[in-house]
């Protein structure tokens, strides 16, 4: 029996969209109401949000099973977190903050088992192999591991030309938020000089044939990404959901009260 077939990385060769969130809430139990909302994928955010290994696992665990596809943000590129992330279960990982075409190079080989890169063997012990009940999955896993480097600086876009050169890489993902602040606009990721370099880099990605992918809440911002060729597209954050709703509901009743 062979590793899950990882039906992301299928969509994203193939050049068909997929459309997800982010998760940061850290949280089992809104993992798997997310799950519920037929989204293509899930990204659990091991970067920016407070999870550790266990959380991580958690969150895969009852996202499992429901059709939408779950995908790991590490905080960075450290072979041994990516190799933990693996063996939890994760076939999907976006690695934050590359900048160039050896560390993209490396990133994507703490990713694959030898002789195609160097991934520690223990599968055994790991949930990946769903504890030893998939017995060929060393030797099937490397072929559904989906690998996204997030590129987000003036040094990564410089390098990506590098980046894209890289055989086993299946998309580029470019954060919008991080590079306005690179390019000293911090907060503004809307600003023209940051979203022609955004776009920019889609098409290049595209035109290297590799999937292209960006996060961003605002819809004409979602357009027109979508139309410079991002096909893996996060359009939304389940913290800024939760809290604009929260706030809004607050806004409508408790300064409509009459006082008594």
């Amino acid at each position: 029996m062979p590793a899950p077939e990882n039906t992301l990385k299928t969509r994203l060769a193939e050049g068909r969209e997929s459309f997800g969130i982010w998760l940061g809430l850290a949280d089992a139990y809104t993992a798997e109401i997310a799950a519920t909302a037929g989204f293509d994928w899930l990204l659990i955010d091991g970067e920016h949000a407070p999870n550790d290994i266990r959380s991580l696992s958690a969150q895969l665990a009852v996202i499992d099973g429901t059709g939408t596809v779950p995908v790991i943000r590490l905080p960075d590129d450290d072979p041994a977190k990516i190799k933990q992330a693996l063996d939890i279960g994760a076939q999907t990982l976006l690695i934050p903050m590359i900048e160039s075409g050896a560390q993209a190079a490396a990133a994507v080989k703490a990713c694959l088992y030898p002789p195609e890169g160097g991934r520690g063997v223990g599968s055994a012990l790991a949930r990946a192999s769903k504890f030893g009940a998939i017995p060929d999955y060393l030797v099937t896993a490397n072929d559904q591991i989906c690998v996204i480097l997030q590129v987000e600086s003036r040094a990564g876009l410089a390098a990506l030309d590098d980046i894209l050169r890289i055989d086993r890489l299946d998309a580029v993902f470019v954060g919008p938020s991080d590079l306005a602040a690179d390019m000293g606009y911090p907060g503004q990721p809307g600003h023209a000089a940051v979203r022609g370099a955004v776009m920019q880099a889609l098409r290049d990605i595209r035109a290297a044939g590799k999937a292209a992918g960006i996060l961003t809440t605002d819809p004409a911002y979602i357009e027109e990404a979508r139309q410079n060729g991002a096909v893996f597209v996060g359009v939304g954050i389940d913290v800024t959901i939760l809290s604009a709703a929260l706030r809004g509901l607050a806004s409508r009743y408790v300064s409509s009260r009459s006082g008594m």
